[in-house]
């Protein structure tokens, strides 16, 4: 899991360079196609059977709902620190645990429900709205955070009857097409240092979605998923590393409250497991 979380952050950190060379929607193309051509690699044995889905309609939505989601994180990456970025992100888990006991019927006690106001009170130490350091940018990745909750809640209700290989491969296929309509009216130049990157973008996003999946494989999501909030740190470490950004003293916190509330929430779960 920390495999993949770091190949997930790294990506990001390509994302965000790409953007500022190539635009957001050629990112975003390559992002998806790469993914998407590994995908179908790995199932063409069985491409039929995958294919085959009993929600075509929720598939679709649930691929637009990602799409979305990294739409709106790669325009904030595009514009914020990858920190800042990331920490936000970083409050879809209860997001979903919220939106899970709003329209899956699951239980929402008290202590759980403080965990996600605790987690958008992190989020508000970092997006800071009213002050001087406020750029509405930051809302972005708040944005991506609830694209991506109603994704998994998505996810989770057409996994009761659905191989995971099903939801993987038209999570990208979707995404992939749509983009492959838009992206000839943005198409940029590519220069070498480009390629290098668009090819980065592509292994790392398909090696962190086939770490994620093994780490579910070979253990209990509730036991891997804290180790997702390992990404605050690496995401801290490409910005010093790549662009020179230094979180503020507001940021830190906001990030350790949002981390902690996560766990807290894990926690309260897996006891209730």
């Amino acid at each position: 899991m920390i495999g993949a979380v770091f190949c997930f952050t790294l990506m990001d950190a390509t994302a965000k360079a790409l953007t500022g060379r190539i635009g957001i929607v050629p990112t975003l193309w390559v992002r998806y196609l790469g993914q998407t051509v590994v995908v179908l690699i790995l199932v063409a044995p069985r491409l039929g059977s995958v294919l085959r889905t009993r929600y075509p309609g929720l598939q679709a939505l649930r691929s637009l709902y990602l799409l979305g989601a990294t739409a709106l994180f790669f325009w904030g990456l595009a514009n914020i620190g990858i920190a800042q970025a990331t920490a936000v992100m970083n409050v879809n888990p209860l997001l979903i645990t919220l939106g899970a006991a709003l329209f899956l019927g699951e239980r929402l006690g008290p202590r759980r429900a403080l965990g996600v106001l605790a987690a958008l009170v992190g989020a508000l130490l970092i997006i800071r709205p009213g002050t001087a350091v406020f750029t509405p940018h930051a809302l972005l990745p708040l944005g991506a955070a609830c694209f991506y909750s109603a994704y998994a809640l998505t996810t989770r209700f057409v996994g009761r009857d659905e191989d995971r290989w099903t939801s993987l491969v038209y999570t990208g296929l979707l995404g992939a097409v749509v983009l492959s309509c838009i992206v000839p009216f943005h198409w940029p130049t590519f220069d070498t240092g480009t390629l290098l990157r668009v090819g980065a973008l592509a292994v790392l996003a398909t090696l962190a979605q086939l770490l994620l999946i093994t780490a579910l494989q070979q253990g209990e999501a509730a036991l891997v998923a804290p180790f997702a909030y390992a990404g605050l740190v690496f995401a801290t470490l490409w910005g010093l590393l790549f662009f020179d950004e230094v979180p503020d003293l507001w940021t830190l916190a906001g990030m350790s409250v949002i981390a902690g509330a996560g766990v807290y929430v894990w926690h309260r779960e897996t006891r209730a497991a």
